[in-house]
């Protein structure tokens, strides 16, 4: 950038020194350039006269503009809650302009039977049309008035700016600050080569930056967009893909080259039912990271009960096969035991595979033996929570490290597991939470991608059904009969206790009506929730998965890890309360075993549009990634689980990564082709790209890249 965008927005005309301060507090905006750079998110076309009469209630949501003579004027009410009254009309019919504020203000400039340009928000009230706050401007004001375009940016704001800059005040100032920029045809250089703006039919930059403030026409509006976010997203993934090539260029990961005898002995005689394509596949990909001599950084996503935990498994062999040591760390006591219970029943019949466990509730007995058969090298697989990170863990030789349910972890947490030896061992990191494609691409491009699309042969789809709270009688009727038949039921609330402020289902009530409902001892009941202990958490569930209880009533504690095959119905009360990939991962709780399962989603009547939409959605589908897709496109990125983890999340300007897939791809492949060539961006002819780059460079105070 130039000198001329370096300087202080102060000078910018409508800004000054008190309103430089605001928007350096609150916006960030310290210069002209900074104030050029922040772009507007929508825009009201201000080439458009409407007529009275053809002003309706579907255009509540947005500007309309109307030319119309003032026919009455009074001020109403008294004290605070006085109010300015202008009755106007076009001829084809009448509305009613209100002010709230400012009243004597206004009423100095509007003037009776006088024509003026009007343009505001319209609402109804019994059917009248009115506009408050609208702005007005004489028709002789409007006519001589020289507009840099019909379209009038709206610019994001707090409420503090709001008060002080208003929106066709901020327009003001973007166009007085364009006119102190548009004097140097330096301003704006353009950073991409000639090559790749006429491959990608790419508008200058300069260009690109003033329809993006004042748009000539729809079609350049659209075109400043594309160059913008083309722009914002090369330089995340020229970020991402010189990560991604230091890291295959380093060379220093272990080598595992034997397929030894506990893999063999395991895969051919003890593997309990056939690996599906997806997993021999992902087998595979971890196999050649493990023998290229690189440091394996592998990101696998797999569905609710899509065997990841086998896939992890079998790659925990290779890892002791060849002389080291491996480790599983869980976000939960519950999914570390069942792990645990899980892979001891794996290695039955192995002498050579020793597993030992330990987490935060382990007693004394079994995490001394854990501590010191990891310290001695007795233990060859580790698993755990939290606790496979203190200090006192010492490794003797691990070379390999699962982290399961990844986005449960900061990434301070899993980095701690990588100082557990000298050299970084091999990283795989799991999640049953599908992330939408162009998510992945950018928080985790560079890292390589597994993905398990398939389900194990003999699992059912699970039928999702939505039922308003009028039909909970049904609902209970269905719950007798799969009870009757020897299945058990969940039941999850989004609430322990009943809050003032949630109209929400709660666990107490629900416990009670259940009990009523359901009269003991002939339906035999237990509760989980996060505030009880964990050994009473842990006694609910255990009782649950011997088969003691037909229904577990819980919170979303049960949301990971827990697997009971004979349960074969997920009620979900207040399921508008819930996001799509935490329904998604509640009804995986159930369809486990070979009987027909089913997921029942509670709702009262009052629905949202965005709930109506996720609920529709769960009963449409079982895929756990088109639903992480729509998911992105209703919440948005930030929103995401686990994409607001420290190091994690790139600041984007314009492009928003649910709707700019397409964008995405061809940064992607434009950065790999432009690495290919000049890995460092050293050449004079790639400085500007450099710079572009450093721009969006994550502000991390360690190389997560490293640490999944």
């Amino acid at each position: 950038m130039t000198d001329v965008l370096g300087r202080d927005i102060k000078f910018v005309g409508g800004v000054g020194e008190a309103r430089a301060r605001l928007l350096a507090r609150e916006a960030g905006v310290r210069t002209i350039g900074d104030l050029l750079m922040r772009f507007p998110y929508r825009y009201i076309d201000r080439t458009t006269l409407r007529r009275i009469a053809d002003i309706d209630e579907s255009m509540e949501s947005t500007y309309v503009q109307i030319r119309c003579r003032i026919v009455g004027r009074s001020i109403v009410g008294e004290g605070r809650k006085q109010r300015f009254v202008a009755e106007v009309t076009d001829g084809t019919g009448s509305a009613e302009l209100l002010w709230f504020q400012g009243v004597k203000w206004i009423e100095k400039r509007i003037e009776l039977d006088r024509e003026y340009m009007v343009f505001g928000r319209p609402s109804f009230y019994r059917g009248r049309l009115s506009i408050a706050h609208p702005e007005v401007e004489s028709i002789e004001q409007a006519l001589s008035r020289k507009v840099e375009s019909g379209y009038q940016g709206i610019y994001p704001s707090t409420e503090a700016l709001s008060q002080l800059i208003t929106v066709k005040g901020m327009h003001n100032i973007v166009h007085n600050a364009w006119q102190i920029v548009a004097g140097d045809p330096s301003a704006f250089a353009d950073p991409l080569p000639e090559d790749i703006r006429h491959r990608n039919a790419l508008i200058p930059l300069r260009e690109a930056i003033y329809n993006i403030h004042f748009p000539q026409s729809a079609e350049l509006l659209r075109a400043a967009q594309y160059r913008l976010k083309f722009d914002e997203l090369l330089g995340v993934q020229l970020t991402i893909q010189a990560r991604r090539n230091e890291r295959h260029t380093r060379g220093n990961g272990f080598i595992f080259p034997r397929v030894g005898d506990n893999f063999n002995a395991f895969y051919h005689t003890k593997l309990p039912f056939s690996l599906t394509g997806a997993q021999q596949r992902v087998i595979k990909e971890i196999r050649a990271d493990m023998v290229s001599g690189r440091q394996m950084n592998r990101l696998l996503q797999g569905d609710v009960g899509s065997g990841k935990t086998m896939v992890a498994f079998m790659s925990m062999l290779l890892a002791v096969d060849n002389g080291y040591q491996a480790c599983i760390m869980a976000p939960t006591e519950i999914l570390a035991r069942q792990h645990y219970a899980s892979m001891c029943r794996f290695a039955e019949g192995l002498p050579n595979v020793r597993i030992a466990i330990l987490t935060g509730a382990s007693k004394a007995r079994e995490r001394r033996a854990a501590l010191e058969g990891i310290a001695s090298g007795e233990v060859d697989i580790l698993i755990g929570t939290h606790a496979l990170i203190e200090d006192r863990v010492q490794f003797m030789n691990l070379g390999y490290v699962v982290i399961d349910e990844q986005h449960r972890f900061g990434v301070e947490q899993r980095a701690k597991l990588w100082t557990k030896n000298q050299q970084p061992p091999h990283i795989l990191v799991m999640t049953a939470t599908p992330i939408p494609r162009t998510l992945a691409m950018t928080l985790y491009g560079d890292l390589e991608v597994s993905v398990i699309d398939e389900l194990p042969p003999g699992r059912k789809p699970i039928r999702t059904y939505h039922y308003y709270d009028s039909a909970r009688l049904k609902m209970f009727g269905f719950l007798r009969q799969e009870i009757a038949k020897g299945r058990q039921i969940y039941i999850v609330y989004p609430l322990i206790k009943e809050s003032e402020k949630m109209d929400y289902k709660d666990l107490y009530d629900g416990f009670d009506s259940i009990s009523r409902d359901f009269p003991l001892p002939q339906y035999r009941i237990t509760v989980c929730h996060g505030k009880m202990k964990n050994e009473d958490k842990e006694a609910a569930m255990a009782q649950f998965k011997r088969g003691e209880a037909d229904i577990l009533i819980a919170t979303s504690v049960i949301e990971v890890g827990v697997d009971v095959p004979n349960a074969t119905v997920m009620v979900i009360e207040s399921a508008e309360r819930f996001g799509l990939s935490q329904l998604h991962q509640l009804r995986g709780r159930v369809g486990r075993g070979g009987e027909q399962s089913y997921c029942i989603l509670m709702s009262g009547d009052k629905l949202s549009k965005d709930s109506r939409a996720r609920l529709d959605a769960m009963c449409a589908t079982n895929d756990g990634f088109e639903l992480s897709e729509l998911d992105l496109k209703l919440r948005g990125a930030g929103d995401i689980h686990g994409t607001q983890q420290s190091g994690d999340a790139f600041e984007l300007n314009i492009a928003n990564l649910a709707t700019d897939t397409q964008i995405m791809e061809v940064t992607r492949n434009e950065a790999i082709a432009i690495l290919d060539k000049d890995a460092d961006l050293a050449r004079p002819e790639n400085i500007a790209l450099r710079e572009l780059r450093d721009k969006h460079k994550r502000r991390e105070r360690i190389d997560f890249s490293d640490i999944s």
